[in-house]
Parts: C-alpha cells; structure tokens; sequence
C-alpha cells in the first residue's frame, strides 16, 4: 500500500532554524525577527500577524537573489534528497506543508517533493500587504493532508508526519505514524517515533519497513 510522507519544513527540514530566520539573518535583521519569534512562541501573535510583521521587516529587500542564496545556504538536515528518492522509488508520495512563506516552501518541489504547500504571501519583492486568509496555520496542515490523501486515493492511515513543534500537533494526533525530528514538548509525548540529530536518513529508517 502506499504511503504520504507528510514534512514541515522550519525546525524539521532546516535543521534547528527557519526559513524566517535564514531570511532575516542574510538581512542583517536576526535580532528583530527573533523578538517576532518569541512573540509568536508565547502565542501572542497570530500566524497572519507573525507573517505580517516578518513581511515589513523584510520588505523589498527580500528580492529573489535573496531568497535563492538563502535557501541555497540554510542548514538543511543531510540527505533530504536521498530520502525523498527512496519515497518516490517505493511508489509513494512526499509533501511539505508549511507555515512558512510559499515561495520558500516551494523550492522544495526541485528537490523531490511531490507538491509544497506554504502560506500565501505576495510576490517578491514585497510591496503588497499580507494577506491574513492566505496564511497556514495548524488546522491547516490537517486540511491539506486531507485534501491530498483525497488526491492520491488514501487515507490518515496512510500517512506518516515529520514535525518538530506545536503548529505540528494537531496533525500528529491526526495520522497513525509521526517523526518527532528535534522536536519540543509539543510534540514529542504524541509521536511515534523521536529523532535528535542532523540526518534525516536517520529519521525516515525509523519508518522504513
């Protein structure tokens, strides 16, 4: 039977960063995105808040030169295109569904994933406002997951999640299998599985049958 890998990318993909943290570290505006970043962990703000704040700071200066050469530069976990070479040769499918912005996510689709899905922004460079029913938040990953076993003719049952923090437990609750890769309290009591390191070959042989 087949199976959907489901990965979120910040914290899980990128190993102990996010995309708004290596956006805003090759900006020069690390300590502002970080404050923006405690704020939004104490639950003080939104997920359209948190992308609306990060949106002005960045503002036109994230312009796609930008955006390559941080993507290119993040620190990914090791052998993510291994893995996802392996998914796809069982016959498989591989999602990433992100809160982070969609044309970060997304780059992931040349890597291997099947479909990428992240939160609506506008396009580079940013000179339009946030839209606040564009932006993903946990329900959200649910929704997705759904609408992509529908796709693909499965089922929850199907599904195997990989997540690190609180915008991924609900979906953890939802599937039968889920990863904990580097992952807070939030997650880990509802896992399957608990990965600490730098490798997601590591984390996926934990599923592997």
């Amino acid at each position: 039977m087949s199976r959907l890998h489901l990965f979120d990318l910040d914290g899980t993909l990128i190993h102990k960063s996010a995309a708004a943290i290596e956006i805003s570290r090759r900006l020069g505006t690390e300590a502002e995105i970080a404050e923006v970043e405690r704020a939004f962990a104490a639950k003080q703000l939104t997920p359209a808040e948190f992308a609306a704040r990060a949106c002005a700071l960045w503002g036109e200066r994230l312009t796609e030169a930008v955006l390559a050469a941080t993507f290119e530069g993040a620190p990914w976990l090791g052998g993510i295109k291994e893995v996802w070479a392996r998914i796809a040769e069982r016959g498989e499918r591989i999602a990433v569904i992100s809160l982070s912005p969609h044309f970060f996510v997304e780059r992931l689709l040349d890597w291997g994933a099947h479909s990428a899905h992240g939160s609506r922004w506008p396009e580079l460079p940013l000179r339009e406002p946030i839209d606040p029913a564009g932006i993903l938040d946990a329900r959200a990953k649910v929704r997705i997951a759904d609408e992509l076993c529908a796709r693909y003719g499965l089922g929850r049952a199907d599904c195997v999640a990989y997540g690190d923090s609180m915008s991924d437990a609900a979906l953890f609750a939802a599937v039968p299998v889920a990863v904990a890769v580097n992952a807070d309290h939030h997650v880990r009591d509802l896992a399957t599985h608990c990965y600490d390191g730098p490798d997601l070959r590591e984390a996926y042989a934990l599923t592997a049958s």
